[in-house]
């Protein structure tokens, strides 16, 4: 299982990526174009990720722009919806017009406000079917 994480602040990233180690293999990048062109490459290595948590203000590619990009790039390879990576935005801002934006123009599956609380990124990911991975691997 593969998750990526998706953020231009250095702490950010990792910490998340500490976090999320214990459920996942974990990449990280720095900004939309990056996510794009590891999202891309990971499907073409049939190995797509499953999980991104995508941070929303970014340089060169917001994170709206990117998920969108995203979706597409899911269409044009025949995903279907059900089967469409989980994509959880991450941002600062809890305002309702990224909150709805995020949702209903992008297709993310979530939104949780930073900074991260480690029990509710722990609750979101049960609430989607993950949890940590078992010693053996």
């Amino acid at each position: 299982m593969r998750f990526l994480v998706v953020e231009d602040d250095f702490g950010s990233r990792r910490m998340m990526q500490k976090l999320l180690a214990p459920y996942a293999d974990v990449d990280v990048v720095v900004d939309g174009e990056e996510a794009y062109q590891a999202f891309r490459i990971a499907w073409e290595e049939y190995k797509p990720y499953e999980l991104l948590f995508m941070d929303i203000m970014m340089p060169k590619m917001d994170g709206h722009e990117a998920v969108k990009r995203i979706r597409e790039l899911e269409a044009d390879l025949g995903v279907k919806p059900a089967d469409e990576a989980r994509i959880i935005m991450t941002s600062v801002l809890e305002d309702p017009r990224n909150v709805i934006e995020a949702y209903y123009s992008g297709g993310a599956t979530s939104y949780l406000v930073k900074p991260i609380d480690r029990t509710k990124l722990r609750s979101e990911l049960f609430r989607l079917g993950y949890e940590p991975r078992s010693e053996e691997g």
